[in-house]
């Protein structure tokens, strides 16, 4: 058993599946002294690293800065699901955006997954990424909900022809009683290293130019015509700054911290399994994920482990017993498994907004801020940073969308946010269970 705890958060990776099977550790330097960039990026995640990979394909000076190491967060200890489309149902925007935002929030949801394709190809990345991804069903409305998801993607056009599956026919894909359907994305979804293609996207970076600094936790911000970016030891001048700290914000800058939630996912990676074995439980090797609030998602690795994860209760905390838990989940699912050892468990924290839509906007003028993805954010991650970086070049279209779209604070402020979560949860869970 190779570690049944998370472990403590340090400035090192948790000990998780990804860190153990990094293809190399980072170790970029501390910031010392003052240096001068065009933009300095905050966040050492999907949203910073790719926001710096796109100004950098564009030619400006970039400094990137986090706090503990590349991939350190939610980037490196997720589910690795590269899932299309951003946020939740955009057409609630539509008196704030129009139908023509509504229309541009929906093309970008099919844009963020060939980002990553396209970036994989361009730079050589070796992240195991695989193509093929279903939602599952487990009960017959969730049925009715898939039949009327796909006309709906049928409609707006989406390339990728998504099938709708009997209980029979997804058994092909999941070898489970627990599910009597499914909805069936063969090329638009599919699964990835996330620490791997994350690092080696700032390879990239890095190879064009971008002053990459880790273990460098920043501490104030110092607004005006050329905003200044303090860590212990050193600062950043530039004429742009991107807070792309998410859910490990802290309080750095308060309106964003009132805005986000982070609340707890968690996931174990069993042993290596048979190849007898794994084509028994996942005939195809697609991602699959669960339609509740408080969901299931699962995949293979490279290697054949069964990496299962998920919401692991309704608080949003870390569960006492992280592995017991998870476990428990994962043989109501898979009860062939219950000899199977676990070698890795672990958890991070996720951005969750109020209204489920990426929040994308100004702190300043010339200070930009990408965050709460609500736990669906290894694709749309790459977006944000595309769009931020057109605008900070001039092009403020895309932006604009979402810049139109309010975030509320959450009621109650520190003290109130996560109980009202929990109580939020709860509800949820009772409509899940009718």
């Amino acid at each position: 058993m190779l570690g049944l705890k998370a472990s403590t958060e340090t400035q090192n990776h948790t000990n998780s599946y990804y860190a153990a099977t990094a293809n190399w550790p980072t170790n970029y330097p501390i910031l010392e002294g003052d240096v001068r960039v065009d933009v300095a990026v905050i966040g050492g995640g999907f949203s910073g690293v790719n926001t710096a990979l796109e100004l950098a394909e564009k030619g400006y000076k970039v400094a990137l800065i986090e706090a503990n190491r590349i991939s350190w967060g939610a980037t490196g200890r997720n589910g690795g699901q590269v899932i299309g489309g951003i946020g939740h149902d955009a057409e609630q925007f539509e008196k704030t955006i129009g139908k023509e935002g509504v229309r541009a929030i929906y093309d970008m949801g099919i844009e963020c997954t060939g980002i990553i394709k396209a970036r994989v190809e361009k730079y050589q990345i070796d992240c195991d990424l695989k193509w093929g991804y279903m939602d599952v069903a487990l009960k017959p409305r969730h049925m009715k909900m898939f039949e009327e998801w796909r006309q709906y993607e049928e409609r707006m056009g989406n390339p990728a022809q998504l099938k709708l599956l009997d209980a029979t026919e997804v058994k092909q894909f999941v070898s489970s009683d627990a599910y009597c359907g499914g909805l069936y994305n063969p090329s638009g979804n599919g699964h990835v290293h996330p620490l791997n293609l994350c690092i080696g996207e700032a390879r990239a970076a890095e190879n064009l130019g971008v002053k990459i600094f880790e273990l460098s936790r920043v501490n104030k911000i110092v607004y005006g015509e050329k905003p200044v970016v303090h860590t212990e030891k050193g600062s950043v001048t530039a004429n742009f700054v991107v807070c792309c700290g998410n859910a490990y914000m802290e309080n750095l800058a308060p309106k964003l911290a009132s805005r986000v939630l982070p609340s707890n996912s968690s996931v174990i990676a069993t042993v290596p399994l048979s190849d007898t074995l794994a084509k028994s439980i996942m005939p195809s090797d697609s991602a699959v994920c669960d339609p509740r609030t408080a969901l299931d998602y699962f995949r293979l690795s490279a290697d054949k482990r069964l990496l299962f994860g998920g919401l692991s209760n309704y608080t949003g905390l870390e569960p006492a017993n992280l592995e017991g838990t998870m476990r428990k989940k994962m043989l109501k699912v898979f009860p062939q498994l219950a000899k199977v050892d676990i070698d890795y468990a672990w958890s991070g924290q996720m951005g969750i907004g109020l209204n489920r839509m990426p929040q994308l906007g100004r702190l300043a003028n010339n200070v930009f801020y990408i965050q709460a993805y609500s736990g669906h954010g290894v694709a749309p991650t790459h977006m944000m940073g595309r769009i931020t970086a057109e605008m900070i070049s001039g092009t403020a279209e895309r932006f604009d969308v979402f810049s139109k779209i309010k975030h509320w604070p959450f009621p109650g402020g520190k003290l109130l946010r996560r109980p009202g979560l929990a109580v939020g949860m709860l509800y949820f869970k009772l409509l899940d269970m009718l």
